[in-house]
């Protein structure tokens, strides 16, 4: 094989392989971009499944009354409720002498917390365990209204604390499960007056 012919074979052979990776770097980019719209489908698809529960509180007989709205495809949903306190202050400065971190966090800063032991509640009446029904059922919790701080001392300690939340709703997040799907985290605020709400995604694109 003479130069010239060796020259055309390498000019052949490395047009080959760009033509291959060119190839396969299109492949990859189709099959990125594929990914990316059946991701985009399943979020959308997601969203749209996203359940709805109306709650409403009892003030008088001190119960929350929860219903599963839609939709009714999702078919038996699993719940779990968790009260949210009025703001987060985890990050809130601790004072010599004063409330600690740990003393705060073992406050339900709110109006309404769980019946610590029924339902499945925890001690300090912050979380359920999770529980199970289908569309249109009613679920029932017992709720009571939440301890005074230890530290709302004084003769008028447990007044200031019912006056602060005394028109404020029960803030709760709702973490919904149905099989096949990925969770959803629900807020919502039933208000005091036994006006009945329904739940809302998180804010988001």
């Amino acid at each position: 094989m003479g130069i010239a012919d060796t020259s055309i074979a390498a000019a052949a052979a490395a047009l080959s392989g760009a033509a291959a990776v060119a190839a396969w770097r299109a492949s990859r980019e189709a099959n990125n971009t594929a990914s990316s719209v059946a991701q985009i489908e399943r979020d959308r698809w997601h969203r749209e499944l996203t359940p709805q529960l109306q709650l409403r509180i009892d003030p008088n007989n001190h119960f929350l009354y929860v219903r599963f709205v839609r939709p009714a495809a999702l078919g038996r949903l699993q719940v779990q409720l968790q009260v949210r306190d009025d703001r987060d202050r985890s990050q809130d400065p601790e004072l010599a002498g004063s409330v600690t971190a740990q003393m705060r966090a073992e406050v339900i800063w709110g109006p309404y917390r769980f019946r610590p032991g029924i339902d499945g509640a925890d001690n300090l009446g912050r979380t359920l365990a999770p529980f199970f029904f289908e569309p249109d059922d009613l679920h029932r919790v017992a709720i009571d209204p939440t301890l005074t701080p230890t530290w709302f001392e004084g003769p008028t300690g447990e007044q200031r604390w019912r006056e602060q939340y005394r028109t404020s709703p029960m803030r709760l997040w709702a973490t919904c499960e149905a099989p096949g799907h990925k969770p959803w985290r629900l807020s919502c605020e039933p208000p005091w007056d036994g006006n009945p709400v329904l739940t809302e995604p998180p804010a988001g694109p």
